[in-house]
């Protein structure tokens, strides 16, 4: 029985599998909408931010660690003290999600009573910076002190050997905080993995409190009136982030393959993946051509896609779906949020694309070192 238990949990990891169902649960979790807040009623997702709920959520992962220490294939990954802060992150992420939420959904609650917010507090009392912040931030800094050196005492640092080209790491990983980036190397080139995605995500994180004109919700938790912008923050932390990270560190195995958590890493396993770029799709495969020998011609389709998804998307929804926004952002900040937007959404877009028709590149153009 444990054993077909763990089979199906390796089904599940599977990324095909795993990113889709986080995908579809991301809004149930997180409804940006009316419609969605229904189903999730519907389905009583939002149980999940009570107290019982967070307990079920905390004692499930519990499971599911009990389950991988006592595994012979994934204690070996999961004991390694590289991977601590790993779990420890798993952990603190579900905890504080759910404790946020639980707040919002009790404060929207209180709001729709006419009451006002349990973090609300009379604009008289004032609380000052000093003593009252710095003696708390002086604790915090003790406490914390303190767990680092009882963790240095009790686990090693995992340093390993000097480096040896006659022994080279397999799989050779990044620290587990750039794991998402390179987990990103699978589906982009580096250039864009490892310098343009950061550096949205630094300037996209700069530029919200421009970009938001929503007034509601300052200063105290309250869901429902920014049920938009938790699903796509949530969307970008967690799927697009440390989902990425957690697979890099528990389901990337040697060669890069990926492995579910109760399966053997084993060195050998081969797969076949012919990826295959969008300018041989449409000139080897569809006009059964050879690739013209002019650059800009073999790759002016990918060029043409890239163009409409930035600019003609954005352009159509301002017209159609998103016209209220459009009007009530303005042209400079909607066209912000969609660029932002779009580029969080290439992402999955260029994942799906890989696992559906192995489409390696959009603009492959190696001559330049420049592909997308």
């Amino acid at each position: 029985m444990l054993g077909l238990i763990k089979d199906f949990i390796d089904f599940l990891t599977t990324p095909t599998i795993s990113f889709t169902l986080l995908t579809v649960l991301t809004p149930i979790l997180f409804p940006p909408t009316d419609w969605f807040d229904k189903l999730s009623r519907k389905l009583k997702v939002d149980k999940l931010w009570t107290n019982k709920g967070g307990f079920v959520g905390l004692l499930l992962i519990t499971i599911f660690m009990v389950m991988g220490y006592t595994d012979p294939n994934f204690s070996k990954i999961l004991m390694k003290p590289d991977n601590f802060p790993i779990v420890l992150l798993i952990y603190s992420m579900f905890f504080y999600i759910w404790w946020g939420m639980k707040q919002a959904y009790e404060n929207d609650a209180r709001l729709a009573e006419g009451k006002k917010p349990n973090e609300y507090h009379d604009p008289d009392d004032k609380v000052l910076v000093w003593p009252d912040l710095v003696y708390i931030e002086f604790i915090a800094l003790l406490l914390f002190m303190v767990f680092l050196i009882v963790w240095s005492l009790l686990a090693a640092a995992p340093l390993e050997e000097p480096a040896n080209p006659a022994s080279t790491p397999n799989p050779s990983k990044a620290p587990w905080y750039f794991l998402g980036l390179q987990e990103m190397l699978v589906y982009f080139d580096p250039w864009i993995a490892g310098i343009v995605f950061p550096m949205f995500i630094i300037i996209g994180m700069m530029a919200i409190p421009y970009m938001d004109i929503n007034t509601k919700g300052n200063g105290y938790y309250s869901f429902k009136e920014r049920r938009a912008g938790y699903f796509i923050f949530m969307y970008g932390w967690l799927v697009l982030w440390v989902y990425l990270i957690i697979v890099g560190t528990f389901f990337r195995g040697p060669n890069w393959n990926f492995f579910g958590p109760f399966e053997f890493w084993d060195p050998h396993k081969v797969v076949a993946l012919n990826n295959v770029n969008l300018s041989e799709y449409i000139w080897v495969i569809g006009l059964e051509k050879p690739l013209p020998s002019n650059i800009l011609l073999r790759e002016a389709v990918g060029f043409l896609v890239v163009f409409a998804y930035f600019a003609f998307i954005p352009l159509a929804l301002s017209k159609t779906l998103l016209k209220s926004m459009y009007e009530k952002y303005g042209s400079i900040r909607y066209g912000t949020l969609m660029f932002f937007g779009l580029s969080m959404l290439a992402l999955p877009i260029k994942m799906y694309l890989r696992w559906v028709f192995n489409l390696k590149y959009i603009v492959s153009i190696p001559e330049w070192f420049f592909n997308i």
